[in-house]
């Protein structure tokens, strides 16, 4: 399949969980998982950030569109698909030339998971800090990250293996 239809429908596939069945969902009050951003994590690496900042955008925009959060889904994906190439250094030893090589699925299940929980919890952190805006709500925002972060990454972890076996 063509790769820019394979992420067109992966965006719309994402962007319609979100919206239609995982924003439905505040168990305890505390628990919110954001799997949307999965296109950030399995978006392919390239030397060029415009493409993958636009539709970053573009999907947090989409979400805050229909979750009525004011931008806060933008800026905090925004924010993980800018650092993603910092952290892709970091954790997998890649320069620009391993890029077109580079596939999320081909690394160790330690780096992948060391990556993917490092920017779920800065996406969370940075998402639930602005919903909160307050430093008087500081326990109610670390809680907000740990359980949706710990929800978050079973659902990525758990889809990435199902289908992963489907291949």
């Amino acid at each position: 399949m063509n790769k820019s239809l394979h992420l067109s429908l992966f965006f719309l596939f994402l962007l319609g969980l979100q919206v239609l069945i995982l924003n439905n969902i505040n168990f305890l009050g505390y628990i919110n998982p954001f799997l949307y951003i999965a296109f950030i994590f399995l978006y392919p690496l390239k030397e060029n950030k415009f493409p993958l900042l636009f539709f970053s955008f573009m999907l947090g925009i989409s979400i805050d569109f229909f979750s009525d959060s004011g931008g806060i889904h933008a800026f905090s994906t925004l924010f993980i698909a800018y650092t993603r190439l910092f952290f892709v250094k970091i954790y997998f030893r890649k320069i620009p030339s391993d890029y077109p090589f580079f596939k999320l699925n081909s690394e160790s299940i330690g780096k992948v998971f060391n990556f993917v929980v490092t920017l779920t919890v800065i996406h969370h952190l940075i998402y639930f800090s602005f919903a909160s805006f307050s430093f008087q709500n500081i326990s109610i925002v670390l809680l907000n990250t740990l359980y949706s972060s710990i929800f978050t990454l079973i659902l990525f972890f758990l889809g990435t293996s199902i289908f992963k076996k489907n291949k």
